[in-house]
């Protein structure tokens, strides 16, 4: 900021000594407008470098402070500026209700948040009757006889969980018809031998342990569910009488994924693979002991997902060392379905895959260059590049049947039904939305640049949603399964070696789908632990 007022003063001078100085010879007066040139440029440099820093200032706090959600408010219609930064403040404010009945509003039934009872439901109901102390009649003595109960409240309670020992025993039996085992005769002769059978027992879920498929379901629920790292788990344990040190539920959550639940995710691959619509993503994982890498050095974890009008959901994790193309090529083969990504070049290896672009990267880019000062909001290039994007997803929301809340509140259309849509009320807002790209006068490397080359570069894969209904407009179905993995991250921190990301990406592959399907993760885990091959919609 000094380097810029001096930078000013300068300019000033320089010109009111041209003003001053007269008359002038023709070499100074050339040097005067020389200097004043430079300072100007220089000048104007800096500014922008400033504003720069100001707005990276700004991302920085939103980042650490701000809402991680991209469910803004930047819709400004008829000129009204609607913050991004209040959500707290409108969700504070509003009322909430145990007890709500249906609202009827135009052309739908909104569905009211859940009653009193229906929070309880499906939960187990143990009756509680306080007794009258004192029977005696305070009128005449007489004792009093119990005539009914009124209900006061309910108590939702909580049992902590424990552990028990379960011993398995063989029954033993025995023929009575067959004889004793004793000597008879003089002759010495031996009666039959008694017969005996004992029950088969089934072998144990790992050998030479006792762990049940109960308590591994439990492990991998908390760590890959729960984000609960398995040193914290062994803590827990030891609260609770039983130690446990984390190498062996280390051991236990490979042993898992190797055998009960890797048959699984090679099916659900197979079936991946013939989907039309794939969404891809990626993110950072460190590997301790990476043989050839340091213990810094970062990895990849890829997640690829079906489409979001596929049916049902499925979500496949896969662990790779670098984020090289190759990865993606060496895991989806020569698929030549639609991909859904983000503007990465890597995916570009994809040769027979047809790429689809991402609105929801492009508007946060917009979104990021947002100026910091609410009074700039309206008049503002990256505030309009957010509105227009905005227009994207009010279409798309309601051609899915969709209220403002994301409800459903009617039919969606099918994939012709909405590909025709798109094809005439999608296609007006994409060209408009790029003719007035190609018109805004940007430069430098600001964020509003970088959100409009980004558009620009990813021109041919953001418009390829015209081509087919079943395209998404988004990668968000991607991003979403690979939340629960990037928060996972920030407990456990690392994986300690290769074999163990692996088995991270099985194990999170079907805590994820069987998640998206509505499943009870931790009942599911149970049935696979006990060799039961179930894939996580069925």
């Amino acid at each position: 900021m000094d380097v810029l007022m001096q930078n000013m003063d300068l300019v000033l001078k320089a010109q009111r000594l041209l003003t001053e100085e007269s008359p002038l010879s023709p070499k100074k007066e050339l040097d005067y407008r020389t200097v004043i040139t430079g300072l100007t440029n220089k000048t104007a440099a800096l500014e922008e470098e400033n504003a720069e820093l100001k707005q990276q200032l700004a991302n920085l706090k939103k980042l650490v402070y701000g809402q991680k959600s991209e469910k803004s408010e930047i819709i400004l219609e008829g000129g009204e500026q609607m913050s991004i930064f209040n959500e707290a403040e409108e969700n504070a404010n509003k009322e909430v209700r145990e007890r709500e009945k249906d609202v009827i509003v135009p052309e739908h039934k909104r569905k009211s948040k859940r009653t009193h009872d229906e929070t309880f439901e499906d939960l187990p109901v143990e009756e509680v009757i306080h007794e009258v102390e004192d029977k005696e009649c305070p009128e005449c003595g007489e004792q009093m006889e119990t005539v009914g109960k009124e209900f006061v409240r309910d108590e939702l309670v909580y049992v902590p969980a424990r552990l028990f020992v379960r011993k398995h025993y063989a029954e033993v039996v025995k023929c009575p018809a067959c004889g004793e085992d004793e000597i008879k005769d003089a002759n010495y002769a031996y009666v039959p031998a008694p017969v005996f059978r004992k029950a088969a027992i089934p072998a144990p879920m790992i050998p030479h342990s006792f762990c049940s498929p109960e308590l591994l379901a439990h492990i991998l629920y908390e760590k890959y569910v729960m984000a609960v790292p398995l040193e914290r788990q062994a803590k827990d344990f030891k609260a609770m009488g039983m130690r446990l040190s984390t190498a062996t539920l280390s051991n236990w959550v490979i042993h898992a994924a190797e055998n009960f639940m890797k048959p699984i995710y090679e099916r659900m691959k197979a079936e991946l693979l013939n989907c039309s619509v794939i969404h891809a993503d990626e993110t950072i994982v460190q590997v301790l002991n990476e043989p050839g890498k340091k213990a810094k050095t970062d990895s990849r974890m890829w997640v690829y997902c079906a489409g979001k009008y596929e049916g049902h959901s499925n979500i496949l994790f896969e662990y790779s060392p670098t984020r090289n193309g190759d990865s993606a090529r060496k895991f989806l083969g020569d698929y030549s379905g639609y991909l859904v990504c983000d503007g990465y070049d890597g995916y570009n290896k994809l040769t027979e895959a047809i790429r689809c672009g991402c609105w929801a990267h492009a508007r946060r880019k917009f979104a990021e260059a947002l100026p910091m000062d609410k009074a700039l909001l309206a008049d503002s290039a990256a505030a309009r590049g957010v509105e227009l994007c905005n227009e994207i997803f009010i279409l798309e929301r309601e051609l899915e049947g969709k209220d403002a809340d994301g409800r459903i509140i009617k039919d969606p259309l099918t994939a012709n039904e909405r590909q025709n849509q798109r094809q005439e009320r999608l296609k007006p807002i994409l060209d408009g939305l790029f003719a007035w790209l190609n018109e805004l006068p940007v430069s430098g490397g600001t964020k509003l640049s970088k959100a409009v080359q980004y558009c620009l570069n990813e021109k041919p894969y953001l418009y390829r949603c015209l081509e087919d209904g079943n395209i998404p407009v988004d990668n968000n179905r991607a991003e979403n399964a690979i939340r629960p993995f990037v928060v996972g991250r920030k407990n456990w921190l690392f994986a300690n070696s290769v074999k163990g990301a692996k088995a991270s990406a099985i194990i999170y592959s079907l805590a994820a789908t069987a998640t998206a399907n509505g499943l009870n993760v931790e009942e599911y885990f149970t049935r696979l632990c006990r060799s039961e091959t179930i894939l996580p919609w069925e």
